[in-house]
C-alpha cells in the first residue's frame, strides 16, 4: 500500500511538472497575469519563512525564535556573510531560551 501511494504521488509530481513544460506554449495568461507571477512566487516563499518563524505545531512559537530570525533578517539585510547569519540568530534564540524567554 505503502509503495503504491509513493509511485502515484511520484507520477502525479512528474505530469504536473511535465505538463508546465508541455502547455507552455499554448497556454496565453493575460499580461496582468504575467506581470505577477514573479511578485507571488517572493510572496509565497515570505509567507512560509514568516509561517515558519512563527509557529510551531499550529501555536505561537513564543518570543525566542522570532527574535532569532529578525537578528538574521537584520543582519542579513546589512549584507553579513551567511555563516554571521545562521550563528548570530541561532545564538539568539539560544540565549534567549536559556535566559527563560519561551
Amino acid at each position: 500500500m505503502l509503495i503504491a501511494v509513493i509511485l502515484t504521488l511520484a507520477v502525479g509530481t512528474y505530469a504536473f511538472r511535465l505538463s508546465g513544460v508541455v502547455l507552455r506554449d499554448r497556454l496565453a495568461l493575460p499580461d496582468g497575469v504575467n506581470r505577477l507571477l514573479p511578485m507571488a512566487a517572493a510572496a509565497l516563499l515570505a509567507a512560509l519563512a514568516v509561517t515558519a518563524a512563527l509557529t510551531e505545531a499550529g501555536a505561537f512559537a513564543g518570543f525566542a525564535r522570532p527574535s532569532g530570525v529578525l537578528v538574521g533578517a537584520v543582519l542579513a539585510w546589512r549584507r553579513a556573510p551567511f555563516i554571521a547569519v545562521v550563528v548570530a540568530a541561532a545564538a539568539t534564540a539560544a540565549l534567549l531560551r536559556l535566559l527563560g524567554v519561551p
